[in-house]
């Protein structure tokens, strides 16, 4: 995709200049700032506007640089705080097309950043701006990370080198992991193997599968699944998102709720 420079207001009226680059310790480096680094926040109550039903506003802050989604499209740039006031410079953003109501949320949400009053008290962030108050909290205290051991992972993804598919409808292929053995539901067949787990890597053993015969798409899944289930893997869960990458193919899955 793309990218769009969009500029980010700082005040009623003026469109900003780039936020100049910050290093730890410069006058623009606040209490705040440094409680925002490497941490994601998800809206839980917007005060003064409506926000799309079943969209979260999504902010991250990550070595200066803010990363923003209102529910389409993901923007960032450069942010600095200046005493109480998120600065931000002009945001690029990825150009999908998506329902009106989402990209005028998008729209709305760079027109916040660029200006807004932000606190930040423990695990709660405030951004307030033109009647507007926006309240975040901690993604991991929102939606916290989902435990590997125990939850069952359906497959919604399969990656093949920077390409991902969607599991064709009526096809559901999941893996289920106990302390060292999986339990496989393949997209046709159904079995299981040894599993050595770390905090960021699955060594699979041999897995042994049922032999049946399944109309093409449920095969393709399988033969998809099974090559990742080979040696060593690395992995990754972000909220009820986990990430299988055995380098030129993968596997992207939700937790089964």
């Amino acid at each position: 995709m793309s990218a769009l420079l969009l500029g980010a207001c700082t005040g009623a009226g003026g469109a900003a200049s780039p936020a100049p680059s910050q290093s730890p310790g410069s006058p623009n480096d606040t209490p705040g700032r440094r409680g925002l680094e490497g941490r994601t926040f998800l809206s839980t109550v917007a005060d003064g506007r409506v926000l799309v039903a079943g969209a979260r506003v999504r902010l991250s802050f990550q070595g200066g640089t803010i990363g923003a989604s209102g529910g389409c499209n993901s923007m960032s740039g450069g942010y600095v705080i200046d005493g109480d006031r998120l600065v931000v410079g002009q945001l690029a953003t990825t150009e999908m097309a998506c329902e009106p109501a989402l990209m005028d949320q998008d729209r709305w949400l760079a027109d916040l950043l660029g200006g807004a009053t932000i606190a930040l008290v423990g695990d709660t962030l405030t951004l307030a701006k033109d009647g507007v108050l926006l309240t975040l909290v901690d993604r991991e205290v929102a939606d916290p990370d989902r435990p590997l051991i125990g939850t069952r992972w359906v497959v919604d993804g399969l990656v093949s080198r920077e390409a991902v598919s969607s599991v064709p409808a009526g096809v559901v292929a999941a893996l289920t992991f106990a302390a060292e053995r999986v339990d496989v539901e393949a997209g046709c067949n159904r079995g299981g193997g040894a599993v050595t787990v770390t905090d960021s890597t699955l060594t699979f053993g041999p897995i042994a599968l049922t032999k049946m015969a399944c109309p093409g798409g449920a095969m393709e899944v399988e033969r998809a699944v099974s090559a990742v289930l080979t040696g060593q893997v690395r992995y990754a869960i972000e909220a009820d998102t986990l990430r299988l990458d055995a380098g030129a193919a993968g596997l992207t899955l939700r937790a089964d709720p």
